[in-house]
């Protein structure tokens, strides 16, 4: 498995490739490729130089990407842009400041279609959230139920709803220390 921080902009236009194929296939078919590309790409240039960051990929025999995970360590103040919002709405701020700032933020993970059941998605989840002292998190749509259902099969927790019902689902790392 490849480590990646600032520089994964070095791949990002094979790492974009590979995020427009699983992120425009089911169950987020609606989605333009276009646009998802642009937007992911944009996201990645500037997610490249947060404090904190980092990529792990995996590569399949041919040297094509297989899967990717990236994040960062969530400051203080957390945000509110993009699903920051929904995220602060569900938990609470106590909950976030004590579950996730300081966390390790699971932003993207992804196995392409031809390394699925490989068992490849934990691996890079483990991969990155096992060494963060203060463990690590994710946020997903609440549709996408078979993620979900990965996410619980691997021993990440839901982190409790202490607000709002809302249409993302967040989970803590098994070696977290609020799990």
């Amino acid at each position: 498995m490849e480590r990646y921080e600032g520089d994964v902009v070095g791949i990002a236009d094979e790492l974009t490739e590979a995020y427009v194929e699983v992120f425009t296939a089911p169950p987020w078919e609606q989605r333009d490729p276009a646009e998802t590309r642009t937007a992911f790409r944009q996201r990645l240039d500037g997610d490249a130089t947060r404090d904190g960051f980092g990529a792990w990929i995996e590569r399949a025999e041919d040297g094509r990407i297989a899967g990717f995970v990236t994040g960062w360590v969530t400051p203080a103040p957390f945000r509110t842009d993009r699903s920051y919002g929904q995220v602060l709405e569900r938990l609470g701020a106590e909950q976030v400041r004590e579950s996730l700032v300081g966390a390790f933020e699971i932003d993207e993970l992804g196995v392409l279609d031809r390394a699925r059941g490989t068992g490849l998605g934990k691996r890079l989840l483990s991969t990155a959230a096992d060494h963060q002292p203060s463990g690590a998190w994710l946020l997903t749509w609440n549709q996408a139920h078979d993620t979900i259902a990965f996410y619980r099969r691997i021993g990440w927790h839901e982190a409790p709803v202490k607000g709002q019902e809302t249409d993302i689902v967040v989970f803590l790392s098994p070696n977290h220390p609020n799990v």
